[in-house]
């Protein structure tokens, strides 16, 4: 566990932030680092220039914006970390992530859905515990 590279990917929710807090914990009990994830859409395919230059400029800002408190939070920590933007299903995303970087851990939050309703929404959280090369922690915001 010494010199753990764990996944976090976030999404701005109240579930990314606990699962901030879970993955800091974990980084320092284990003297790991952090890979921060945010995963947007992808761009259609349909759209035209100069439309598509503007939707790729504001989905990048968007993107930064919603790291930016992940990013303060992580230099307070002291722990170190890294991220990335990368464009598609986040489910999907995230899986392949973890396995291109090698990632030991996957921390993530959930909104804490049943499990038949996770199946029918077809949600990330559950994407990822079926298909991830390593470990998931799941956090799970009680006040919610």
């Amino acid at each position: 566990m010494k010199g753990s590279y764990i996944l976090l990917p976030v999404d701005g929710s109240a579930h990314a932030d606990q699962a901030t807090e879970c993955a800091v914990d974990l980084a320092r009990l284990a003297g790991g680092r952090i890979l921060l994830l945010y995963c947007h859409r992808p761009f259609p395919k349909v759209i035209g220039e100069p439309y598509l230059q503007a939707m790729i400029t504001r989905t990048l800002e968007d993107a930064q914006e919603r790291l930016t408190p992940y990013r303060d939070r992580l230099r307070q920590s002291g722990v170190q970390f890294e991220d990335r933007i990368i464009e598609g299903p986040a489910g999907k995303t995230i899986v392949e992530v973890a396995a291109i970087e090698k990632c030991n851990f996957i921390v993530m939050g959930t909104r804490g859905l049943s499990d038949l309703k996770g199946l029918l929404l077809g949600s990330v959280t559950h994407r990822v515990l079926q298909t991830a090369p390593c470990p998931v922690l799941v956090t799970r915001n009680s006040r919610t």
